[in-house]
C-alpha cells in the first residue's frame, strides 16, 4: 500500500449498511466517524455505506486520496470483490485491512468481557462464553474469521466455556447456546446492532433457553473509535 503523507491524512470508513433503513445505518456510521475524528484531530473522517445510493461514489469523489477501513467482520465478499468494484484503482491501494481481521481485537473483547464479569460479578472460570457471528453460505472467509476470533479469545481469556455459534450456517447459535446457564455472556461478533443483532440473535438465544447476558455488536464497543485510530496512524508510511 502507498504510505500515507501529510497531505492525505483523510480516511472514509466504509460499511455494508442496512438496505431496509439506510439513513439510520449512515447515521450510526457517522457518528463513528465523529469519534474517530475527535482521537485524530489532524485527520479529516468521513463515512458511507454501501446500501445507501450513491453515498460511497459522493464520498470518494469528494476525498478521492482517502484511506479507506472497511468496517466488516471479514475479508469476504464484500471486503474482497463488493468494495473494491466501487473504488476505481488508485483506491484500492489504500484498502485497510476490516475490523475483524485487526489482530488486537480479541485482545479488547476480553477486556469489555471481564468489565462484565466484574459488573455481574462473575468470575471468568465460571461462566460461559457465547460468541455470536454471521457465517455465510457463499463464502467461507466470514466464519473462519469468527473461529480464529474465537479461538484467540479462548486462549486469552480463563472461560468455563467458549462456544461459536452462527446465524447463517452450522453450528446454528440456538443449538450451541444450549445449557449455557445462568451465568452466560454472548457477544456478537458484528460491526453494528443491525438486523441480526437486534432480531436473529435474540429470537436464536430465546430458542436455546439463554440465562445470561447479550451485549451489542463489538463493532459498537466504546474501545473501537480508539482501535480505528491506530489503524489509522499505522497506515502512515506503511507501503
Amino acid at each position: 500500500m502507498a504510505p500515507v503523507t501529510n497531505a492525505s491524512r483523510c480516511a472514509l470508513i466504509v460499511s455494508h449498511g442496512q438496505p431496509s433503513d439506510p439513513a439510520h445505518a449512515e447515521a450510526a456510521l457517522r457518528g463513528l466517524a465523529e469519534r474517530v475524528g475527535q482521537r485524530l484531530p489532524d485527520w479529516t473522517i468521513r463515512s458511507a455505506t454501501m446500501a445507501a445510493k450513491g453515498a460511497l461514489q459522493n464520498a470518494r469523489k469528494q476525498h478521492p486520496a482517502a484511506t479507506i477501513y472497511p468496517l466488516f467482520m471479514a475479508d469476504g465478499w464484500f471486503t474482497g470483490t463488493a468494495l473494491p468494484k466501487s473504488l476505481i484503482e488508485s483506491d484500492q491501494q489504500h484498502l485497510l485491512p476490516p475490523l475483524g481481521m485487526d489482530h488486537r481485537l480479541p485482545t479488547l473483547a476480553v477486556d469489555i468481557l471481564t468489565q462484565v464479569l466484574a459488573t455481574q460479578d462473575w468470575q471468568m472460570s465460571e461462566t460461559c462464553l457465547i460468541i455470536a457471528a454471521h457465517g455465510g453460505k457463499t463464502s467461507k472467509n466470514p466464519a473462519k474469521a469468527a473461529v480464529h476470533f474465537t479461538n484467540e479469545v479462548r486462549d486469552l481469556g480463563g472461560f468455563w466455556d467458549v462456544r461459536l455459534g452462527f446465524v447463517e450456517e452450522q453450528p446454528e447459535l440456538s443449538s450451541i447456546a444450549h445449557h449455557a446457564g445462568k451465568r452466560a455472556i454472548c457477544l456478537p461478533f458484528f460491526a453494528a446492532n443491525g438486523r441480526h443483532v437486534r432480531g436473529d440473535i435474540p429470537a436464536a438465544l430465546r430458542v436455546a433457553g439463554f440465562q445470561g447476558v447479550t451485549l451489542d455488536a463489538i463493532g459498537h464497543a466504546a474501545q473501537i473509535p480508539d482501535l480505528i485510530a491506530q489503524s489509522l496512524r499505522q497506515a502512515i508510511g506503511r507501503h
